[in-house]
This record gives C-alpha cells, structure tokens and sequence, in this order.
C-alpha cells in the first residue's frame, strides 16, 4: 500500500514537472507569436506583397588636408549625381538614351557607362554623370517615372583651392581602376574616388574612412519608398601638412619664369617641408570627375613634364652643389686638412688627358674656403684624385644622395651615386681614374634630385644629424601626435663640417663668389650655398679651342642646368633649399637668385615650430678662416 502511494506520488510531480515544461513552452510560443502578429506586425506586411529591404553602402566624407596653419588645401564640395542599378532598368540603352535628352551625356559617357555594367553585378550602381547642378537635377526629378533604374544622389567632389600650386604635393583623386579594386566593397560604390597621386595616394588609407550603411524599404521595382535606419560610418581623418601655403604659393609664382624648374625649402632640424614646388604645373581639379582624353594627352605629353613632381622625381647631374661631399670626404679621410691648398692652372692632366677648370686662366693656389666659394675644379680633382670614388660615394650616401631619403610621396626616385662594384655590375667594366675626377664635380654618372640636394645641405648645417624630410604634421587633426622622424648622428667631425660651412658662406659674402651678387641684404638674415652648372652634352676638344657656344645661343634642350643650394641665416642656421632651373644656364645667374628669394621670404615668415634645446646648437668653427693656402 505504501509502496503504490509513493509511486503516484512520484508519478503526480512527474506530471507537474511536464505539465509546467509543456505550459511554459506554450507561453513562449504564444509570446512570439504575439511579437510577430501584434508588435511587430506593421514591420513584417511592409516585408510582405513583394517589398524588401535593402542595405546600402555609403561613402565616408574624404578627410581634407590643411597647411601648418589649418587652411584648407583639399575640400569636399556637394556633388550631385546619377547613379544606375542595371537589374531594375530594364533596357539600359533605352534608358540612356532618355536621359541624354534631359542632361548633356557624351558617347564616352554612355560607352563607359555600358561597360560598367557588363562588367559589374547588374545589383551594384553604377554611376553615370556626376556634378549635375540644381536645374539638371529638377528636370530629372520630373522625369523620374520614364527612368527606371536611376537615381539621383548626392555625394562629395574634391576640390583643390590652391589649384597649381599645390597639385604636385597634394596630386588628385580619380575614378577606382580595375586593378585597383581590393575586393572592398567601398571601392565600387557609383562615384568613389581614391589617391592617384602625391599626399591624396601615400595618406589614402587614412584619409579614405570607413564606409557607412543605410537600410532602405523598397518595393518590387526598386524604387526607395523610405529609409529605415543609417550608420553614416566614419569620416577620413584630417592631414595636416608642414607646409606654409602663403611660401608654397609664392615659390611657384616665383618659378613660373622659367620654362621648367623646381625648388624645395625645409627646417634643417626637424625635417619639415615648407614648400615644394614643381612649374609648370597643372589644375587638379580637372582630375575629380575624369578627365577627357585630349587635356590628358597633352598633360602628358608636355615636353616640359607639366605632370611630374621634379623636386621629387627629377634626377640631375648635381654640378658644382656636389663638391662640398668632396672636401668632407678629403678631410674625413685625412688626405687634406683645413689648410691644404692646390694650384690651379685651369686645368688637371691624368694620363694623357686634360680636365680643364670651368675658368680656363685657372684660379691660381687657393685653399678649401676659397675653392668653395670660386668653384674651382681642379681643386676638387686633385682631392678626388687621392681618395677615389668608393670614399667619395661612401660619404655621399650619408648626406642622402644615390638613395631615396623617406619623404613621404609615392615613387619617390633614387638618384645615383656610383663607385667601383656598380660600374663593374652594370658594364662589367673597370672604373676609371678619369671617371672619378668627372665625378668630384658632380658629372658623369653622378645623379640627386632637388629633394636629395636640400637634404644634403641640411645635413651639412644641422651639426651633421641625418635629418628626414617630411610633409605630414599631424594626422587625426588638432589631437594627432606630431610627425617628427629621429634623426641620428652622420659621426661627422663637427669641426669638418663648419670648414665646408664657410665655404658656403664664402660663396655669397666673399668678393669672389660665384654667387655674391645673389646675397640676402637685410642683416641677419643672410645666406650660404653652393652653386651649381649641371651638362647636358660633352663639350668637344675642337669647341673648347674655337671657343664654347654660350648657352642663349643654344636650343633650349641643349642649355645646362642652372643649380644652386643654400641655407640661411649663416649665424644661426634653420632653412635650406635647392633649386634646379632645367637649362637654365648658370646657377650663380638663375637659380641662386631664385634661392635667394626663398629664403627671404622663408625668413620673413618664418614658418616652424619651436626648436628644442639640442636643435638649436649651431655648428662649430663659423668663425674667420683658418688658414688659406
């Protein structure tokens, strides 16, 4: 008896425990469906009689780009366009050919547009014109029922306000290429344009931003009936340059007498570029909503390379700017001291070969500081000639020449700086004595580009750091930490480099200098520099005796290159530049004034922030002349 209680007992919890698992699901059920039928039952008929949802991709707001100051240098401007999905048009030729009677679309345009389409899935927009204004846009809105498949949206459009000043450091955005898409969906979004060129193409990745979504209520021929919900993603951060615009801006005026020339002007401590101009230039902005194929042939067919950054991408025989490398070589090397002197009778022989001195009557016995500032060859002959190219080229790659020195812009070229295991890899020839002496003086193979020259005077007048130039300040705006790449020790003698130093300062204060008549007059604020004449062809033995033509008197091609680099103020120094004229005859004529300007104005403005304790010591043995032989 007790045994059969205790079993219906067991056998009623039993129940209970069922019972309660059975109500309780029941009551989930019930409450699920209530959240469906009742809750949620305005969301789920939307769904309902062939709606759908769709989740949209949006284009981040490209982060701009300032100056040091904070002006603007790249904008964002309202953009409306017209956007086609190919699945929801129908026929797409039909389409286009309505739309060409409401707004101005070219054959181009339509092949392209067509061309996107096959190429794309028929569910991606693709975009058709861009940049329409209020007037074009009202008339599509009108037309909107006889145009299936295509929307009107309204996205960015880059703009540059400095135009050509700017365009080679900033360079241009453009459409997404094939072989350009990653596989991120952002890049094939109707409109979306990345970095071709200069700072828009090194900081894309920042200044692109991450995408953002919108979820949309359509029905069954796609056309939007509302947005339910969006997430605007992130915008692109903000880049910060070195640059000062007002000098950049007055730097390519300042250019812009020359058929071509370029110059860059950098704190010799930290690095910093504060202006970069390369003429003649072009307008980015034709870039931003594509460019047709006649302005893009003559871009780039300029013979005076109107699209190329030549402080960055121009190579030139370095002329006379080379031959302070020399006489650090010579007294690192011990081969001459401070007071070594050379004889120059206007010309060296080797062998039997003559290397003659640009001044034919020779400069007679001079010593480092006056071999400087008159731009003696046969000096520099004489030293190359007992060191030799491998110790010449070992110290020029310490000053940033033959290799890219990091500035941070895409393509960035190398130069050259040979010595004897490169001639033998690229010839498998032997070098030769005479090839070092064309060397010493900045010939031959010998090759910089403007950005390696200033980098070089820079390193010189800084007490011998390796300083990297740079153009990004700050990225991320106000809060970004500031860009400031460590500059190590060259382990020059510091006592070395202020010999070179007065030479450059010989070159503009000494009666004799190649570029005295180019000096800065307001106290204080006076230069150095070396000039600099860069070859373009041998000049034969015959045309040395009948007499050398003049370069006016040449085709513009056939002149030499005008060079010259410097830095100021010679008592405390803070700025360098280079400039290179393309066949612009001599640098004591052409670019050295041109030089002189920039530093001038540099100067007046004085862009830079404030130096540390360790920036600010000057480099030693600035006092008089230690000896002239």
């Amino acid at each position: 008896m007790d045994r059969d209680v205790e079993r219906f007992r067991c056998l009623t919890r039993r129940t209970l425990v069922l019972g309660g698992l059975q109500l309780g699901l029941f009551g989930v059920l019930g409450a699920r469906m209530y959240v469906l039928q009742v809750s949620e039952r305005e969301r789920y008929a939307m769904l309902a009689e062939e709606n759908r949802i769709n989740v949209r991709l949006i284009a981040p707001s490209r982060g701009t780009i300032v100056d040091r100051t904070g002006e603007p240098l790249a904008v964002n401007d309202q953009n409306f366009r017209v956007v086609m999905v190919a699945e929801q048009s129908g026929d797409v030729d039909t389409t286009l050919a309505r739309l060409s009677d409401i707004v101005d679309l070219s054959d181009a345009d339509i092949r392209r547009v067509l061309r996107d389409v096959e190429r794309r899935p028929a569910f991606v927009p693709v975009n058709v014109i861009d940049n329409l204004n209020w007037r074009q846009v009202s008339r599509l809105e009108v037309n909107q029922p006889e145009l299936p498949g295509l929307s009107i949206e309204v996205g960015e459009l880059r703009r540059y306000p400095y135009v050509e000043a700017t365009a080679h450091v900033l360079g241009y955005v453009g459409a997404v290429s094939e072989n350009e898409m990653t596989g991120d969906p952002v890049l094939a979004l109707p409109g979306f344009r990345i970095g071709k060129t200069g700072i828009e193409r090194e900081y894309e990745h920042e200044l692109r931003g991450e995408a953002g979504t919108s979820q949309v209520e359509v029905n069954a021929v796609g056309r939007v009936i509302r947005e339910l919900a969006r997430d605007e993603g992130l915008p692109g951060a903000q880049v910060q340059t070195t640059l000062d615009i007002g000098l950049q801006d007055y730097a390519q005026r300042r250019l812009a007498g020359e058929e071509s020339a370029s110059a860059v002007v950098m704190d010799i401590h930290t690095g910093e570029i504060f202006a970069m101009a390369s003429h003649p230039s072009f307008d980015p902005n034709l870039f931003t909503t594509g460019i047709d194929s006649a302005t893009w042939a003559t871009l780039r067919d300029d013979p005076r390379g109107r699209l190329s950054n030549k402080t960055v991408n121009g190579q030139y025989a370095p002329g006379s700017t080379f031959k302070m490398l020399v006489a650090l070589a010579g007294l690192e090397s011990g081969v001459i001291g401070p007071n070594a002197s050379v004889y120059c009778p206007g010309y060296l022989d080797l062998g039997n070969h003559r290397f003659h001195c640009w001044r034919h009557w020779g400069h007679g016995r001079l010593g480092l500081n006056q071999a400087l500032a008159q731009s003696c060859d046969v000096f520099f002959y004489d030293i190359a000639r007992r060191i030799g190219i491998d110790t010449i080229a070992e110290m020029a790659s310490r000053f940033g020449i033959g290799a890219p020195v990091g500035i941070d812009l895409p393509h960035e070229s190398t130069g050259l700086m040979p010595n004897r295991a490169w001639k033998e890899r690229q010839f498998d020839r032997p070098w030769q004595q005479g090839e070092t002496l064309v060397a010493s003086i900045g010939q031959g193979y010998v090759l910089a580009t403007p950005l390696q020259l200033c980098v070089m005077v820079a390193r010189m007048v800084n007490g011998g750091r390796a300083v990297r130039p740079h153009l990004a300040m700050r990225v991320g705006g106000p809060d970004g930490a500031p860009v400031d790449p460590p500059a190590p020790d060259l382990g020059i003698d510091p006592l070395w480099l202020g010999e070179v130093t007065r030479g450059m300062i010989a070159v503009t204060s000494d009666p004799r200098g190649t570029a005295r008549g180019a000096q800065i007059p307001e106290e204080g604020m006076q230069m150095g520099g070396k000039t600099g004449t860069s070859q373009v062809r041998r000049i034969t033995m015959a045309e040395r005796m009948t007499g050398i033509i003049p370069n006016d008197q040449r085709p513009w091609d056939d002149r030499d290159h005008a060079l010259f680099v410097g830095f100021a103020p010679v008592d405390a120094p803070r700025y360098a530049v280079a400039v290179v004229v393309e066949h612009g005859g001599g640098g004591s004529a052409v670019a050295a004034p041109i030089a002189r300007d920039l530093l001038w104005e540099t100067q007046r403005r004085a862009p830079g922030r404030p130096l540390t304790p360790e920036q600010t010591v000057a480099t030693p043995g600035l006092g008089p002349p230690t000896g002239e032989g």
